[in-house]
């Protein structure tokens, strides 16, 4: 039976690529408490196990079509933020990212040095313990380049994946325990408390909720007006002005057997039936026993639209939710979420929009029209892919990457085409938040690229790694997981005391921050979980797109450093 499966793995690689995809979402997807594997190494440890059990030939042009796909897809999803996190408040997250990343690779180099590591073992190193998958790529990439027998850079790359498996766990779980755990009691907080104080400041309440609940929830309801409701009398402008930490908006006025738009200078008269939307807080205080809820489906007939609309103003990029929410044109529409890279961030009004921002906004048709178009531009649900962008940037990423060379003494170093293509995905994100018809690809494309691209890619990573992985991990012993703990930890741990002490960040944007510059999305997911609030998102962020090309680019030059 074994025998015959091995035959089948071997005849059939393209469905054995298959079986790794499956197992590693599968093995990914186990949880120990908080921590996971995640499907790019779970699909790694399927592979290497796979490559031990089986010789699967793995073809170097599906592994490159893979990563590319990958690369792209990245620099794609993080280009709209990546430029305009370089501005405001986004600047001390990227700083911090950038004193991280640097101090990561810092310190792989020496620990890799102390323990002897060819270029694939310390390329591996860096990779697994700052918990970047994607440097595996960039690392091959690297290795495939150098002018050695082809023998010598199989074994190269092969232990570029036995180096990151052995790293990774606590590559990840590492950077979990020390946001949650270590940093607190360093810096001698409580997580509850200080989101609590960071909430507030932004315009965020738990006890009543305010702008941020008011711009999330909302009701339409219509009322008879009595003789004594504090409405009469007053103009539509004055009685949506009564509670002003809430947005609270007449729609309509039922006047006898007429129905009157409730524009902002009518005067609202006794026995009026008006039609209010707002949070239903808001409107149960303003009407109290006053007015009489009557269900008129006449009235309440307001065609609402819902909106994904990508901001693209300059003149509201970096204004306050609370200063946009104040705007003639934003009356009578809500803000149901904001997605900033992916990450859905709080609404509050403290918050700060960026160019790039994704607003989901619901209104009165005609309202929500006026207003997206205010905004920027709005985003359609479309299936359609731009394949000739795609390809095109694909290509053309990849020849300046051939192309950009540098010479270190008697080394020429290009950028390779896997950093060209990461570049040329960041610039193509990038420019459609000026043209948002140029280079379309539907978020789910993107989901697939990134991720089946780098689980399958590193898969058969794996596979080519399986038949050498015993005797590659007898050769480097325990050292090289010690020496990932350090690497993990050390670029942690200068990140907080920097951001600390010499950028005076807010704690909460703090860990938010430090979760991003190694890539960490379940450590950010762990600090919103202790803290019981998801403001470390914002500092998240701004960090996560410049953490991920730095990082991705240590793996080429891991390689390089220690085959010189």
């Amino acid at each position: 039976m074994l025998a015959w499966l091995e035959q089948f793995l071997v005849r059939y690689p393209e469905l054995t690529l298959f079986l790794v995809i499956a197992a590693g979402y599968g093995i990914g997807n186990i949880k120990i408490g908080t921590f996971s594997l995640g499907p790019v190494t779970g699909a790694l440890f399927a592979g290497l196990f796979i490559g031990w059990l089986a010789p699967v030939p793995v073809a170097g042009m599906t592994k490159s079509f893979l990563f590319l796909l990958f690369l792209f897809g990245i620099g794609y999803s993080v280009g709209p933020q990546f430029m305009q996190a370089l501005k405001r408040d986004g600047l001390k997250p990227m700083l911090l990212a950038v004193v991280v990343c640097i101090t990561g690779l810092g310190t792989s180099i020496v620990v890799a040095k102390a323990l002897g590591l060819d270029p694939g073992f310390a390329a591996g190193l860096m990779s697994g313990a700052l918990s970047q998958s994607a440097a595996i790529g960039t690392a091959t990439d690297a290795a495939n380049g150098l002018a050695l027998p082809e023998a010598d850079r199989g074994l190269i790359i092969a232990h570029i994946a036995v180096a990151h498996a052995v790293c990774y766990i606590f590559g990840y779980a590492g950077v979990i325990i020390f946001s949650t755990t270590i940093a607190p009691a360093l810096l001698r907080i409580d997580l509850r408390t200080e989101a609590l104080k960071l909430e507030q400041s932004l315009g965020m309440s738990r006890a009543r909720p305010g702008l941020a609940s008011a711009l999330r929830k909302f009701e339409l309801r219509a009322y008879r007006l009595t003789e004594d409701s504090p409405l009469c009398g007053l103009t539509v402008a004055a009685a949506e002005a009564r509670i002003p930490e809430h947005r609270l908006f007449l729609h309509r006025i039922r006047r006898r057997e007429r129905i009157l738009a409730a524009d902002p200078a009518v005067t609202i008269a006794a026995g009026d039936v008006v039609a209010l939307s707002g949070p239903r807080e808001a409107i149960v205080e303003l009407t109290r026993s006053r007015a009489h809820e009557i269900d008129d489906k006449e009235l309440l007939d307001v065609p609402l639209l819902a909106a994904d609309v990508l901001l693209m103003r300059a003149e509201l990029a970096g204004a306050s939710l609370a200063d946009i929410s104040r705007k003639d044109w934003a009356r009578g529409v809500y803000l149901r979420s904001v997605s900033r890279g992916g990450q859905e961030i709080p609404v509050a009004g403290g918050v700060t929009l960026q160019r790039g921002d994704l607003l989901r906004i619901i209104g009165p048709e005609t309202l929500a029209q006026n207003a997206a178009e205010r905004i920027g531009t709005v985003v359609a649900p479309d299936a359609s892919i731009d394949y000739f962008v795609l390809g095109l940037a694909i290509f053309l990423g990849g020849v300046v990457g051939v192309l950009m060379t540098v010479s270190i003494g008697h080394v020429t170093l290009s950028l390779s085409t896997s950093v060209g293509t990461l570049l040329a995905g960041l610039f193509v994100g990038h420019l459609r938040t000026h043209f948002p018809l140029f280079g379309r690809i539907p978020g789910g494309a993107v989901a697939l690229m990134t991720s089946l691209g780098l689980s399958a890619f590193v898969g058969l990573t794996g596979i080519q790694a399986g038949p050498v992985f015993l005797s590659a991990l007898r050769e480097v012993g325990v050292g090289l997981l010690f020496g990932g703990v350090v690497v993990t930890l050390l670029p942690q741990i200068i990140g907080l005391f920097f951001g600390y002490f010499g950028l005076r960040m807010n704690p909460i944007l703090l860990l938010g921050a430090l979760t991003g510059a190694q890539t960490a999305t379940a450590s950010m997911a762990a600090v919103q979980e202790r803290s019981g609030s998801p403001v470390a998102v914002l500092g998240y962020t701004p960090a996560y797109p410049v953490a991920n090309i730095l990082l991705t680019t240590w793996g080429a030059l891991m390689v390089l450093v220690f085959s010189g």
